[in-house]
């Protein structure tokens, strides 16, 4: 059994889902809308570039879910699932995660997304397990903190890492899908990289390095 592993955002979706929800947030005038937008575009395009402080940004992205019961906030993760992920998830990437299902891979999505937002598309992806970005719960309810190391840039290898010690997966014959040059670290680890429909310091990786590059959109 190989590991196939997927990026998440503008990887198996086409588009962000952290950002997304971010913008969800703001069009139910559930956040300061002016304030909020204007630092979630900033932190998204930090993101972009490669630049983004991942603890200030988690530290904004995490606030909102200290402000709501649990019962609102997952009926509001509901709402925002079908009417602003769902339909981007493409045909192509569902046809991707089915060849690796049916050729009995172990699907696997490493995202830096937080668990809560990307915890229920995985589950409509079908994939068998998600490595994300964890957000800090004391009895049952968010802190605005996070546990653990965020999966993000070179997070992603170490929380790789510490999973497959804990279950005894391995890396032998490995894929590993991403559309963003923040994943380099962990596009290294595995023994099939490919690039998705990826940025434009990834290609240029890519294409140096001999990976395959493919697009999902569409």
């Amino acid at each position: 059994m190989a590991l196939a592993i997927f990026d998440l955002d503008n990887t198996l979706i086409a588009g962000d889902s952290d950002h997304a929800w971010g913008q969800f947030l703001v069009e139910e005038n559930l956040v300061d809308a002016g304030l909020f937008k204007e630092k979630n575009d900033y932190y998204y395009q930090q993101y972009q570039l490669g630049k983004l402080n991942i603890m200030e940004y988690l530290e904004f992205a995490l606030q909102p879910l200290t402000t709501f019961p649990r019962e609102e906030l997952f009926a509001l993760r509901k709402r925002f699932v079908a009417e602003k992920i769902l339909p981007l998830i493409t045909p192509k990437s569902r046809e991707l995660l089915a060849k690796h299902r049916a050729a009995g891979d172990y699907l696997l999505i490493i995202t830096a997304t937080n668990l809560f937002v990307t915890e229920p598309i995985a589950a409509e992806l079908g994939v068998d397990h998600i490595i994300a970005t964890e957000p800090e719960q004391i009895n049952g309810q968010y802190t605005g903190k996070i546990a653990g190391v965020p999966s993000y840039k070179e997070g992603k290898v170490v929380r790789l890492h510490n999973w497959l010690a804990e279950t005894g997966h391995a890396l032998d014959g490995s894929y590993f899908y991403s559309d963003s040059h923040n994943d380099l670290p962990l596009l290294a680890e595995v023994t099939y990289p490919v690039a998705v429909d990826p940025d434009p310091t990834l290609l240029a990786h890519a294409q140096q390095a001999g990976w395959p590059v493919m697009s999902l959109r569409g």
